[in-house]
């Protein structure tokens, strides 16, 4: 019974956990078409750092507990990993576009729910790889090979769907052994200093009002990981993935009423299979359980 109340949990802060990534991206997207998307990742992350050194100062044991860590490499290679997956993502914004950027991107949840079988040692059953089958069709129904988006410029998101697909298998092991509270410390201090050492090459100034946008995009990023932190802790990475895709609908609705982005017909009905396959996963998931 604690595994279905788990999941269950899980499912809806992946939810709320996809709607926050989809505000930050658009965040990003206003940012960077006007500054260097090293200097916007890199001034995000000195808030977060800040965010999480405040917060483990705040834990039970203070700072030097929560250091501690089962698995000090992994997590610095995971920080070091999301603040690189960051930036590669937020340069496609401004060459795609955010509706185009995440038709090709929200190909990561089919990435961890194949290989959290092998990886994590999670089950995964025949008919949970039927909806990654069903979810990669409607990917390649997104991507039309030989057109649209299907281009070298696609490899880019591409690529970032990747690193993000790695970084949250490496989130659900170390969880095994570490606290949230450490994973978030690591996941915000290892990526100031990867950013820092990157960004401060790239600095100019910035106006008042975009100082503005520019907190607001540093607010939506601690709370989106820290979200996706406890819906890996909650649940199988199997179990919530499918309901990433939302991310989708909510960054495309976002990129057409903000930025005046078009979506178009082959985006709309691959997303459709994309999302049907992952709801249809968690239907199944529902059925077998008492």
């Amino acid at each position: 019974m604690t595994v279905v109340a788990d999941n269950r949990r899980g499912i809806l802060l992946m939810c709320l956990t996809t709607f926050v990534f989809a505000m930050q991206d658009g965040f990003s997207r206003h940012l960077a078409e006007t500054y260097n998307t090293y200097l916007v990742v890199m001034i995000r992350y000195w808030f977060f750092a800040a965010f999480v050194v405040a917060l483990a100062m705040r834990q039970q044991g203070g700072l030097a507990r929560v250091v501690r860590s089962r698995f000090p490499v992994l997590q610095t290679v995971r920080g070091a990993l999301l603040a690189l997956e960051i930036c590669v993502t937020v340069l496609s914004f401004t060459l795609l576009g955010l509706t185009e950027t995440h038709a090709v991107f929200i190909c990561f949840p089919l990435m961890i729910a194949a290989l959290s079988g092998p990886v994590l040692g999670e089950q995964v059953g025949w008919r949970r790889w039927a909806s990654i089958g069903v979810g990669a069709l409607g990917v390649m129904i997104i991507l039309q090979p030989g057109t649209g988006v299907f281009s070298p410029v696609a490899a880019i998101p591409l690529l970032g769907a990747l690193m993000f697909a790695v970084y949250g298998l490496m989130t659900r092991y170390v969880s095994r052994g570490d606290s949230s509270a450490t994973s978030l410390f690591y996941t915000g201090t290892v990526g100031c200093l990867v950013m820092t050492a990157i960004g401060v090459f790239y600095w100019e100034p910035m106006t008042s009002r975009d100082w503005l946008w520019m907190g607001m995009l540093c607010v939506s990023g601690v709370f989106g990981h820290w979200l996706l932190i406890k819906t890996y802790e909650a649940a199988e990475a199997s179990a919530v993935q499918p309901f990433a895709y939302l991310q989708l609908p909510f960054a495309a609705a976002l990129g057409m009423v903000v930025f005046g982005e078009t979506l178009r017909a082959n985006v709309a009905i691959g997303a459709s299979v994309v999302v049907g396959a992952g709801l249809f996963t968690w239907w199944r998931e529902q059925r077998k359980r008492p």
